[in-house]
Protein backbone atom coordinates (compact mmCIF):
# COMPACT_ATOMS: atom_id res chain seq x y z
CA UNK A 1 0.00 0.00 0.00
CA UNK A 2 1.42 3.13 -0.67
CA UNK A 3 0.10 6.75 -0.27
CA UNK A 4 -0.51 9.01 -3.47
CA UNK A 5 -1.31 12.97 -3.07
CA UNK A 6 -2.48 14.69 -6.32
CA UNK A 7 -3.82 18.21 -6.81
CA UNK A 8 -3.18 22.13 -7.78
CA UNK A 9 -3.10 25.10 -5.40
CA UNK A 10 -3.23 28.80 -5.57
CA UNK A 11 0.45 28.49 -6.61
CA UNK A 12 0.19 26.48 -9.95
CA UNK A 13 -2.83 27.20 -11.24
CA UNK A 14 -5.32 30.54 -11.92
CA UNK A 15 -8.87 30.53 -10.23
CA UNK A 16 -10.47 29.64 -13.45
CA UNK A 17 -8.94 26.06 -12.86
CA UNK A 18 -9.15 25.40 -9.27
CA UNK A 19 -12.66 26.67 -9.35
CA UNK A 20 -13.42 24.25 -12.66
CA UNK A 21 -12.06 21.53 -10.72
CA UNK A 22 -13.65 21.70 -7.46
CA UNK A 23 -17.06 19.50 -6.93
CA UNK A 24 -19.96 21.17 -5.56
CA UNK A 25 -20.57 20.11 -2.13
CA UNK A 26 -23.46 17.85 -3.22
CA UNK A 27 -21.47 16.37 -5.88
CA UNK A 28 -18.45 14.86 -2.83
CA UNK A 29 -19.84 11.67 -2.27
CA UNK A 30 -20.15 10.71 -5.92
CA UNK A 31 -17.06 11.91 -6.59
CA UNK A 32 -15.15 9.78 -3.96
CA UNK A 33 -17.06 6.95 -5.26
CA UNK A 34 -16.07 7.47 -8.43
CA UNK A 35 -12.59 7.48 -7.04
CA UNK A 36 -12.52 4.25 -5.22
CA UNK A 37 -13.75 2.54 -8.64
CA UNK A 38 -10.21 3.86 -10.56
CA UNK A 39 -7.50 0.98 -10.66
CA UNK A 40 -5.30 0.72 -7.65
CA UNK A 41 -7.39 3.22 -5.36
CA UNK A 42 -7.88 1.24 -2.16
CA UNK A 43 -8.88 4.74 0.03
CA UNK A 44 -9.44 8.25 -0.77
CA UNK A 45 -10.12 11.93 0.82
CA UNK A 46 -10.60 14.91 -1.85
CA UNK A 47 -10.01 18.34 -0.29
CA UNK A 48 -11.70 21.07 -2.01
CA UNK A 49 -11.35 24.97 -1.23
CA UNK A 50 -11.01 28.49 -2.82
CA UNK A 51 -7.32 27.75 -3.35
CA UNK A 52 -6.71 24.34 -3.69
CA UNK A 53 -8.47 21.02 -5.22
CA UNK A 54 -6.35 18.12 -3.94
CA UNK A 55 -6.81 14.01 -4.17
CA UNK A 56 -5.24 11.87 -1.05
CA UNK A 57 -5.38 8.51 -1.60
CA UNK A 58 -4.28 5.50 -0.50
CA UNK A 59 -2.92 2.66 -4.19
CA UNK A 60 -2.03 -0.65 -4.21
CA UNK A 61 -0.51 -0.50 -7.48
CA UNK A 62 1.97 1.56 -9.70
CA UNK A 63 0.88 4.46 -12.13
CA UNK A 64 -2.15 5.60 -10.03
CA UNK A 65 -1.77 8.99 -9.38
CA UNK A 66 -1.64 9.32 -13.35
CA UNK A 67 -5.10 7.74 -13.47
CA UNK A 68 -6.51 10.49 -10.42
CA UNK A 69 -4.74 13.31 -12.57
CA UNK A 70 -6.70 12.05 -15.38
CA UNK A 71 -9.49 11.54 -13.54
CA UNK A 72 -9.45 15.30 -11.71
CA UNK A 73 -9.60 16.90 -15.33
CA UNK A 74 -11.96 14.36 -16.80
CA UNK A 75 -14.98 15.81 -18.99
CA UNK A 76 -13.96 19.68 -18.02
CA UNK A 77 -13.89 22.58 -20.35
CA UNK A 78 -10.36 22.90 -19.65
CA UNK A 79 -7.22 22.34 -22.21
CA UNK A 80 -5.88 19.37 -21.00
CA UNK A 81 -2.10 20.78 -20.78
CA UNK A 82 -3.08 23.28 -18.94
CA UNK A 83 -4.45 21.05 -16.14
CA UNK A 84 -1.17 19.07 -16.43
CA UNK A 85 1.06 22.06 -16.18
CA UNK A 86 -0.87 23.09 -12.59
CA UNK A 87 -1.07 19.43 -11.20
CA UNK A 88 1.85 18.26 -8.56
CA UNK A 89 1.75 14.51 -7.25
CA UNK A 90 3.93 13.45 -4.27
CA UNK A 91 4.14 9.81 -3.40
CA UNK A 92 4.27 8.59 0.25
CA UNK A 93 6.86 10.40 2.87
CA UNK A 94 6.03 13.60 0.69
CA UNK A 95 2.54 13.02 0.77
CA UNK A 96 2.39 13.31 4.11
CA UNK A 97 4.84 16.07 4.01
CA UNK A 98 2.58 17.95 2.12
CA UNK A 99 -0.68 17.36 4.02
CA UNK A 100 1.29 18.21 7.37
CA UNK A 101 2.51 21.42 5.71
CA UNK A 102 -1.22 22.29 4.28
CA UNK A 103 -3.31 21.73 7.87
CA UNK A 104 0.24 23.75 9.58
CA UNK A 105 -1.03 26.39 7.11
CA UNK A 106 2.40 26.53 6.22
CA UNK A 107 1.43 26.20 2.40
CA UNK A 108 -1.56 28.83 2.25
CA UNK A 109 -1.68 32.06 0.82
CA UNK A 110 -1.63 33.78 4.17
CA UNK A 111 1.11 31.51 6.44
CA UNK A 112 -1.07 30.82 9.92
CA UNK A 113 -4.57 31.14 8.61
CA UNK A 114 -6.44 29.16 10.82
CA UNK A 115 -9.40 27.74 8.06
CA UNK A 116 -7.77 25.41 6.41
CA UNK A 117 -7.51 23.12 8.86
CA UNK A 118 -10.75 23.13 9.91
CA UNK A 119 -11.41 22.46 5.84
CA UNK A 120 -9.33 19.05 6.27
CA UNK A 121 -11.14 18.18 9.25
CA UNK A 122 -14.78 18.85 6.82
CA UNK A 123 -12.99 16.89 3.86
CA UNK A 124 -12.34 13.94 6.22
CA UNK A 125 -15.59 14.20 7.57
CA UNK A 126 -17.72 13.05 4.56
CA UNK A 127 -14.74 11.13 3.59
CA UNK A 128 -15.56 8.76 6.90
CA UNK A 129 -18.96 8.98 6.58
CA UNK A 130 -19.03 7.19 3.36
CA UNK A 131 -16.31 4.93 4.08
CA UNK A 132 -13.95 5.92 1.64
CA UNK A 133 -10.99 6.77 4.44
CA UNK A 134 -10.29 3.82 5.91
CA UNK A 135 -7.70 2.12 7.68
CA UNK A 136 -4.30 4.15 6.62
CA UNK A 137 -5.93 7.41 5.85
CA UNK A 138 -7.79 7.39 9.17
CA UNK A 139 -4.39 7.49 10.85
CA UNK A 140 -3.08 10.07 8.74
CA UNK A 141 -5.88 12.86 9.27
CA UNK A 142 -5.93 11.73 12.86
CA UNK A 143 -1.97 12.23 13.11
CA UNK A 144 -2.38 15.11 10.92
CA UNK A 145 -4.93 16.69 13.24
CA UNK A 146 -2.37 16.42 15.78
CA UNK A 147 0.46 17.71 13.98
CA UNK A 148 -1.38 20.86 12.80
CA UNK A 149 -2.05 21.39 16.87
CA UNK A 150 1.39 21.13 17.90
CA UNK A 151 2.46 23.44 15.54
CA UNK A 152 -0.06 25.63 16.85
CA UNK A 153 0.95 25.04 20.58
CA UNK A 154 4.27 25.32 20.14
CA UNK A 155 4.48 28.42 17.87
CA UNK A 156 2.84 31.40 17.33
CA UNK A 157 2.67 31.67 13.69
CA UNK A 158 -1.20 32.48 14.11
CA UNK A 159 -0.39 35.19 16.60
CA UNK A 160 0.55 38.16 14.13
CA UNK A 161 -1.59 40.14 12.56
CA UNK A 162 -1.29 39.39 8.73
CA UNK A 163 -4.04 41.54 7.71
CA UNK A 164 -4.70 45.44 7.06
CA UNK A 165 -7.90 44.78 8.56
CA UNK A 166 -6.71 42.22 11.67
CA UNK A 167 -3.87 44.73 12.19
CA UNK A 168 -6.07 47.90 12.81
CA UNK A 169 -7.63 45.83 15.76
CA UNK A 170 -4.83 44.72 16.81
CA UNK A 171 -3.33 47.60 17.18
CA UNK A 172 -6.75 49.89 18.96
CA UNK A 173 -6.35 46.42 21.30
CA UNK A 174 -2.70 48.18 22.16
CA UNK A 175 -4.54 51.84 22.59
CA UNK A 176 -7.55 50.83 24.88
CA UNK A 177 -6.38 47.20 26.19
CA UNK A 178 -9.51 45.82 26.70
CA UNK A 179 -12.14 46.45 23.40
CA UNK A 180 -14.86 45.17 25.68
CA UNK A 181 -18.38 47.73 25.39
CA UNK A 182 -16.61 49.88 23.56
CA UNK A 183 -18.08 51.87 20.54
CA UNK A 184 -16.75 52.14 17.31
CA UNK A 185 -17.90 53.96 13.59
CA UNK A 186 -17.63 53.07 9.92
CA UNK A 187 -16.89 56.03 7.97
CA UNK A 188 -17.51 54.97 4.50
CA UNK A 189 -18.35 50.96 3.75
CA UNK A 190 -15.32 49.94 1.70
CA UNK A 191 -14.61 46.08 2.37
CA UNK A 192 -11.78 46.38 4.07
CA UNK A 193 -13.20 48.71 6.79
CA UNK A 194 -16.53 45.86 6.82
CA UNK A 195 -13.84 43.35 7.53
CA UNK A 196 -12.02 45.53 10.40
CA UNK A 197 -15.45 45.99 12.06
CA UNK A 198 -16.23 41.96 11.72
CA UNK A 199 -13.36 41.90 13.44
CA UNK A 200 -13.82 44.68 16.37
CA UNK A 201 -17.28 43.18 16.83
CA UNK A 202 -15.42 39.42 17.54
CA UNK A 203 -13.02 40.88 19.78
CA UNK A 204 -15.85 42.34 22.25
CA UNK A 205 -17.03 46.13 20.69
CA UNK A 206 -20.57 46.84 21.71
CA UNK A 207 -21.87 48.70 18.33
CA UNK A 208 -20.03 49.87 15.01
CA UNK A 209 -22.28 52.56 13.83
CA UNK A 210 -21.57 53.32 10.05
CA UNK A 211 -21.73 56.61 8.37
CA UNK A 212 -21.22 56.92 4.52
CA UNK A 213 -22.08 59.42 1.93
CA UNK A 214 -25.36 57.18 0.37
CA UNK A 215 -27.66 56.21 3.56
CA UNK A 216 -29.01 53.44 1.39
CA UNK A 217 -25.34 51.56 1.65
CA UNK A 218 -24.99 52.50 5.17
CA UNK A 219 -28.43 50.99 6.22
CA UNK A 220 -27.25 47.99 4.40
CA UNK A 221 -23.93 47.60 6.03
CA UNK A 222 -25.55 48.31 9.04
CA UNK A 223 -27.59 45.53 8.76
CA UNK A 224 -24.89 42.99 8.07
CA UNK A 225 -23.40 44.26 10.92
CA UNK A 226 -26.49 43.26 13.11
CA UNK A 227 -26.31 39.74 11.75
CA UNK A 228 -25.69 36.84 14.02
CA UNK A 229 -22.30 37.65 15.14
CA UNK A 230 -22.90 40.69 16.02
CA UNK A 231 -26.86 41.35 17.58
CA UNK A 232 -29.37 43.43 17.47
CA UNK A 233 -27.47 46.74 18.88
CA UNK A 234 -24.36 46.43 16.44
CA UNK A 235 -25.60 48.77 13.71
CA UNK A 236 -26.73 51.76 12.81
CA UNK A 237 -26.83 54.33 9.86
CA UNK A 238 -25.94 57.75 9.39
CA UNK A 239 -25.36 59.78 7.00
CA UNK A 240 -22.30 61.64 6.62
CA UNK A 241 -23.80 65.21 7.31
CA UNK A 242 -24.51 63.35 10.86
CA UNK A 243 -20.53 62.81 11.70
CA UNK A 244 -20.15 65.55 14.20
CA UNK A 245 -23.01 63.68 16.21
CA UNK A 246 -21.25 60.12 15.49
CA UNK A 247 -18.05 61.07 16.83
CA UNK A 248 -18.90 61.88 20.26
CA UNK A 249 -20.72 58.68 20.70
CA UNK A 250 -17.57 56.61 19.37
CA UNK A 251 -14.13 55.37 20.60
CA UNK A 252 -12.61 53.76 17.71
CA UNK A 253 -13.18 55.48 13.95
CA UNK A 254 -12.64 53.46 11.07
CA UNK A 255 -12.23 55.07 7.56
CA UNK A 256 -12.55 54.29 4.25
CA UNK A 257 -14.38 56.60 1.82
CA UNK A 258 -13.67 57.88 -1.64
CA UNK A 259 -13.40 61.28 -0.93
CA UNK A 260 -11.06 63.72 -2.22
CA UNK A 261 -10.15 65.75 0.85
CA UNK A 262 -10.66 64.65 4.58
CA UNK A 263 -14.21 63.95 6.00
CA UNK A 264 -12.58 64.02 9.41
CA UNK A 265 -10.72 67.63 10.03
CA UNK A 266 -8.57 69.17 13.38
CA UNK A 267 -11.73 71.62 14.21
CA UNK A 268 -14.20 68.47 13.76
CA UNK A 269 -12.20 65.90 16.35
CA UNK A 270 -11.67 68.93 18.70
CA UNK A 271 -15.07 69.56 19.04
CA UNK A 272 -15.64 65.29 19.51
CA UNK A 273 -13.30 65.49 21.83
CA UNK A 274 -14.07 68.06 24.12
CA UNK A 275 -17.88 66.35 24.23
CA UNK A 276 -16.69 63.16 25.37
CA UNK A 277 -14.60 64.99 27.96
CA UNK A 278 -11.18 64.29 26.99
CA UNK A 279 -11.78 60.09 26.12
CA UNK A 280 -9.30 59.31 23.67
CA UNK A 281 -10.75 58.16 20.44
CA UNK A 282 -8.51 55.92 18.02
CA UNK A 283 -8.71 56.79 14.21
CA UNK A 284 -7.99 54.12 12.05
CA UNK A 285 -7.59 55.72 8.13
CA UNK A 286 -7.82 53.06 5.24
CA UNK A 287 -8.44 55.54 2.52
CA UNK A 288 -5.97 56.66 -0.18
CA UNK A 289 -6.29 59.82 -0.15
CA UNK A 290 -6.47 60.32 3.26
CA UNK A 291 -9.97 60.74 5.20
CA UNK A 292 -8.48 61.82 8.15
CA UNK A 293 -6.53 65.96 8.40
CA UNK A 294 -2.89 65.36 9.53
CA UNK A 295 -3.69 67.08 11.94
CA UNK A 296 -6.15 65.26 14.12
CA UNK A 297 -3.11 63.42 15.26
CA UNK A 298 -1.91 66.24 17.08
CA UNK A 299 -4.54 66.56 19.47
CA UNK A 300 -4.27 65.25 23.13
CA UNK A 301 -6.33 62.27 23.16
CA UNK A 302 -6.59 61.44 19.49
CA UNK A 303 -4.52 58.31 18.37
CA UNK A 304 -4.12 58.05 14.14
CA UNK A 305 -2.85 55.23 12.07
CA UNK A 306 -2.97 55.98 7.88
CA UNK A 307 -2.39 53.00 5.72
CA UNK A 308 1.29 53.20 5.71
CA UNK A 309 1.64 52.87 9.33
CA UNK A 310 -0.74 49.54 9.35
CA UNK A 311 1.24 48.28 6.20
CA UNK A 312 3.94 48.61 8.25
CA UNK A 313 2.80 46.52 10.70
CA UNK A 314 1.45 43.99 8.63
CA UNK A 315 5.17 43.53 6.83
CA UNK A 316 6.52 43.21 10.29
CA UNK A 317 4.04 40.59 11.56
CA UNK A 318 4.43 39.14 8.04
CA UNK A 319 8.61 38.57 8.95
CA UNK A 320 7.51 37.13 12.53
CA UNK A 321 5.79 34.61 11.00
CA UNK A 322 8.16 33.97 8.86
CA UNK A 323 10.13 32.93 11.60
CA UNK A 324 7.68 31.16 13.75
CA UNK A 325 7.13 28.99 9.88
CA UNK A 326 10.76 27.90 10.48
CA UNK A 327 10.18 26.37 13.93
CA UNK A 328 6.79 24.94 12.38
CA UNK A 329 8.53 23.02 9.49
CA UNK A 330 11.07 21.32 11.97
CA UNK A 331 8.12 20.12 13.66
CA UNK A 332 6.36 18.72 10.80
CA UNK A 333 9.70 17.32 9.66
CA UNK A 334 9.71 15.37 13.20
CA UNK A 335 6.47 14.30 12.61
CA UNK A 336 6.90 12.88 9.24
CA UNK A 337 9.59 11.00 10.32
CA UNK A 338 7.41 9.50 13.12
CA UNK A 339 4.71 8.63 10.74
CA UNK A 340 7.00 7.61 7.85
CA UNK A 341 8.10 5.03 10.82
CA UNK A 342 4.33 3.60 11.33
CA UNK A 343 3.74 3.16 7.64
CA UNK A 344 6.31 1.59 7.03
CA UNK A 345 5.89 -1.12 9.03
CA UNK A 346 3.05 -1.85 7.64
CA UNK A 347 4.83 -4.06 5.17
CA UNK A 348 5.33 -6.90 7.63
CA UNK A 349 2.06 -7.33 8.91
CA UNK A 350 0.97 -9.32 6.51
CA UNK A 351 4.04 -11.99 6.76
CA UNK A 352 3.68 -11.47 10.91
CA UNK A 353 0.27 -12.77 10.18
CA UNK A 354 0.99 -15.16 8.14
CA UNK A 355 3.16 -17.02 10.32
CA UNK A 356 1.16 -16.79 12.95
CA UNK A 357 -1.32 -18.31 11.40
CA UNK A 358 0.93 -21.09 10.26
CA UNK A 359 1.51 -21.63 13.79
CA UNK A 360 -1.86 -21.81 14.95
CA UNK A 361 -2.74 -24.32 12.51
CA UNK A 362 0.26 -26.42 13.42
CA UNK A 363 -0.84 -25.95 16.84
CA UNK A 364 -4.20 -26.69 16.13
CA UNK A 365 -4.18 -30.25 14.21
CA UNK A 366 -1.02 -31.47 16.73
CA UNK A 367 -3.84 -30.76 19.10
CA UNK A 368 -6.87 -32.44 17.56
CA UNK A 369 -4.57 -35.87 16.82
CA UNK A 370 -3.30 -35.90 20.62
CA UNK A 371 -6.84 -34.91 21.75
CA UNK A 372 -8.30 -38.14 19.48
CA UNK A 373 -5.12 -40.58 20.66
CA UNK A 374 -6.26 -39.49 24.17
CA UNK A 375 -9.94 -39.90 23.83
CA UNK A 376 -12.53 -39.23 27.26
CA UNK A 377 -10.81 -35.91 27.74
CA UNK A 378 -13.82 -33.80 29.31
CA UNK A 379 -14.20 -30.16 27.68
CA UNK A 380 -12.65 -28.74 31.12
CA UNK A 381 -9.36 -30.77 30.24
CA UNK A 382 -9.76 -30.30 26.19
CA UNK A 383 -10.03 -26.10 27.18
CA UNK A 384 -6.67 -26.13 29.65
CA UNK A 385 -5.26 -28.30 26.26
CA UNK A 386 -6.01 -25.21 24.27
CA UNK A 387 -4.99 -22.44 26.42
CA UNK A 388 -1.66 -24.48 26.96
CA UNK A 389 -0.93 -24.40 23.58
CA UNK A 390 -1.81 -20.61 22.26
CA UNK A 391 0.32 -19.87 25.26
CA UNK A 392 2.89 -21.45 24.18
CA UNK A 393 2.97 -20.20 20.37
CA UNK A 394 2.10 -17.33 21.53
CA UNK A 395 5.12 -16.55 23.23
CA UNK A 396 7.74 -19.04 20.88
CA UNK A 397 7.00 -16.47 18.39
CA UNK A 398 7.14 -13.13 20.46
CA UNK A 399 10.89 -12.89 20.35
CA UNK A 400 11.14 -13.30 16.32
CA UNK A 401 7.90 -11.08 15.86
CA UNK A 402 9.83 -8.24 18.03
CA UNK A 403 13.03 -8.78 15.99
CA UNK A 404 11.33 -8.59 12.77
CA UNK A 405 9.48 -5.24 13.63
CA UNK A 406 12.81 -3.82 15.43
CA UNK A 407 14.66 -4.64 11.73
CA UNK A 408 12.08 -3.75 9.85
CA UNK A 409 11.72 -0.19 11.57
CA UNK A 410 15.52 0.62 10.97
CA UNK A 411 16.12 -0.95 7.66
CA UNK A 412 16.75 0.67 4.64
CA UNK A 413 13.97 -0.57 2.47
CA UNK A 414 16.45 -2.94 0.28
CA UNK A 415 17.10 -4.85 3.61
CA UNK A 416 13.40 -4.49 4.71
CA UNK A 417 12.50 -6.59 1.38
CA UNK A 418 15.36 -9.26 2.04
CA UNK A 419 14.69 -9.70 5.56
CA UNK A 420 10.65 -10.47 4.54
CA UNK A 421 11.71 -12.63 1.82
CA UNK A 422 13.94 -15.24 3.89
CA UNK A 423 11.05 -15.25 7.17
CA UNK A 424 8.86 -15.85 4.32
CA UNK A 425 11.57 -19.05 2.95
CA UNK A 426 12.66 -20.23 6.33
CA UNK A 427 8.72 -20.74 7.37
CA UNK A 428 7.60 -21.56 3.94
CA UNK A 429 5.16 -18.79 3.55
CA UNK A 430 5.38 -18.51 -0.13
CA UNK A 431 6.53 -15.52 -1.49
CA UNK A 432 2.75 -14.23 -2.50
CA UNK A 433 1.08 -14.95 1.15
CA UNK A 434 0.62 -18.87 0.19
CA UNK A 435 0.85 -21.26 3.33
Amino acid sequence: MNLVLVGLNHKTAPVEVRECLAPAPDELDDRLEELLNLDGARAAVMLATCNRVEILAAVDQAGAEEAIAHWLSRGKPLEPGLVADSLYAHQDEEAVRHLFRVASSLDSLVVGEPQILGQIKEAYRVAAELGSSRTVLNRLLHKTFQVAKRVRTETNIGGAAVSVSYAAVELAKKIFDDLHGLNACLVGAGEMAELAAEHLLSNGVERVLVANRTLERAVELAEVLAGPAGGENAGRAFSLEDLPEVLMQVDIVITSTGATVPVVTQALAKEALKRRRGKPVFFIDIAVPRDVEPGVGELDGCFVYDIDDLTQVVEANRESRRGEANQAERIVAEEVVKFNRWLKSLDVVPTIADLTQKADDIRAAELARTLHDLGGLNPAQEAALQNLTKAMVKKLLHDPIMFLKDQHEHASERARREHLALVRRMFRLGENGEK
